[in-house]
């Protein structure tokens, strides 16, 4: 994924705006790819304690290395600042839906991994009670 370029002034305004939601952007991601902070911290050449310093500090990091984390991620700077993105590079999914996706992934994985482990037709019955109790609920 390209990232493009950002004035100056954009930038400046969405930092003073966004900063602690560039960091939860980073673990979100980091989350959602699997991956453990050291290793992207190794990857874009940076201390892994900066992650938990801008947390606690509510700080964006210099732009050189905002750009080298977006990059080793592999998504768009706009991405991890909450800005609009450019079509080319703007995901499906807003970073608000991809966080609930996230959430909702944590919440339910310890189930998933458990109908994963049943047969196609165990897993259809499954589905198709929790259908019917959806259904008698709104009924």
């Amino acid at each position: 994924m390209t990232n493009s370029p950002i004035s100056q002034e954009k930038m400046d305004k969405w930092l003073y705006y966004k900063s602690m939601g560039f960091w939860k952007n980073v673990d979100d991601e980091l989350k959602y790819q699997g991956k453990e902070r050291k290793e992207l911290a190794a990857a874009a050449d940076f201390d892994v304690s900066y992650i938990g310093k801008g947390i606690r500090r509510d700080s964006v990091p210099a732009a050189d290395l905002a750009v080298r984390i977006a990059k080793a991620l592999d998504v768009s700077l706009e991405y991890l600042l909450e800005m609009p993105e450019s079509s080319a590079a703007r995901k499906k999914e807003s970073p608000a839906e991809i966080n609930k996706a996230i959430r909702l992934y944590h919440k339910f994985d310890a189930h998933l991994k458990e109908l994963e482990k049943l047969s196609a037709p165990e897993r259809a019955l499954v589905l198709s009670l929790m259908k019917t109790i959806n259904a008698a609920r709104k009924g």
